[in-house]
């Protein structure tokens, strides 16, 4: 019964509060709106700085097929490889398609030409992605101009095979597909690791502490208390991400609602926990706030969010062995991607509570009840 009535209490104080209800509605729908749009995998509208020293027919041919994409865009044409350069260190042109004299006359006589690709690395990302498409559309034109040139028993021995991608769990290569599910596991690490954490920390500066700490409650029960609201939280703010995403981006899980909502349960208590700790440990709320923004910035970048795992140094990857946001993150996209179910993915759960019962724990004998 005292159970509920704190429950109570830290509900209505938090439906009065004039800023977190709005926060709790806003967060989500500003990270799915605006996140996926600017944090892009996708380089788009690379400038390409064209020298055609041969201004032939197939030149031509191959200048145009580079301007057909979405990806290029042909800001310049320059007549040598210095006026060019020009061009990429003004920052007018990332990359730079040279054309060799003759280039027509030695397809024709030889079967084989040369072209010189520049890159501008100063952005490394862009350089390679951008680079790496123009290769694939010049490779392109030269399988059509030797279907086109050769005779059709030679064209057929230029290639022994040919290789038919397939794309699975997201044949479009939609990238929003894989962020979206990451950035709902991230305004959820915000919300209910921030909230907890500046909860205690509130009532120390307010003195209401002080009242608490005189009554029979039990830490067990305080601190059941201060989850339950934020678990709750946790469930309607998720519920407008998966709103949002299939209104916005068409997205909707390939597995689960319920499966989905099991580990939100249970990852919520492992983070609200740690926040709780962190709220136990400090004592003004500046204090509390630097230190869960050090943690949870930490969390978010070793989490697989941007950067995967995979790539990063063996270190860094041992470290994410205690990272919660790491397996949740997997878990939404497995789900939303693949339509794991829960046995799939009975390591992240386990793991996941093992996180949620050691946090809860601490944040039980941490708390002092005497002031």
């Amino acid at each position: 019964m005292m159970l509920k009535f704190l429950i109570e209490k830290e509900l209505k104080q938090l439906v009065r509060h004039s800023f977190l209800p709005k926060l709790i509605i806003l967060m989500p729908c500003v990270m799915l709106l605006v996140i996926p749009w600017v944090a892009s995998y996708e380089v788009k509208d690379v400038s390409v700085c064209l020298v055609d020293n041969d201004r032939s027919a197939l030149s031509g041919r191959l200048a145009q097929k580079v301007s057909a994409t979405a990806h290029f865009r042909l800001t310049a044409a320059a007549c040598g490889y210095r006026e060019a350069m020009q061009h990429v260190e003004s920052g007018k042109a990332d990359l730079i398609l040279e054309i060799q004299p003759g280039f027509e006359r030695q397809l024709m006589r030889e079967g084989a030409a040369e072209v010189m690709l520049s890159v501008n690395a100063v952005n490394g990302v862009r350089g390679g992605m951008g680079s790496a498409y123009l290769l694939h559309i010049v490779s392109d034109y030269a399988d059509e101009l030797r279907r086109e040139l050769l005779p059709p028993a030679s064209a057929a021995a230029g290639g022994a095979f040919r290789v038919q991608e397939r794309y699975v769990f997201n044949p479009s290569l939609n990238y929003k597909a894989y962020m979206v599910p990451a950035l709902m596991v991230l305004f959820l690490t915000m919300l209910c690791g921030f909230l907890p954490a500046l909860n205690i920390v509130s009532e120390k500066e307010a003195g209401t502490i002080e009242q608490l700490n005189v009554t029979p409650v039990g830490k067990l029960t305080f601190v059941a208390a201060k989850l339950i609201p934020y678990w709750l939280v946790g469930f309607v703010a998720i519920s407008i991400g998966f709103a949002l995403a299939a209104w916005i981006y068409g997205l909707t899980p390939a597995g689960s609602f319920a499966t989905i909502y099991l580990f939100i349960g249970v990852y919520v208590l492992a983070i609200s926990g740690f926040g709780l700790v962190i709220s136990s440990y400090s004592s003004a709320m500046q204090q509390a706030m630097l230190v869960a923004f050090f943690f949870i910035m930490i969390l978010v970048l070793m989490s697989g969010l941007f950067t995967p795992v995979s790539s990063m140094p063996q270190w860094a990857q041992r470290i994410t062995v205690v990272n919660p946001l790491k397996y949740f993150m997997q878990v939404m996209r497995m789900i939303y991607l693949k339509g794991s179910s829960a046995g799939d993915m009975l390591p992240q759960l386990l793991t996941l509570c093992a996180f949620a019962v050691f946090s809860n724990a601490w944040a039980t004998l941490s708390y002092k009840k005497i002031a």
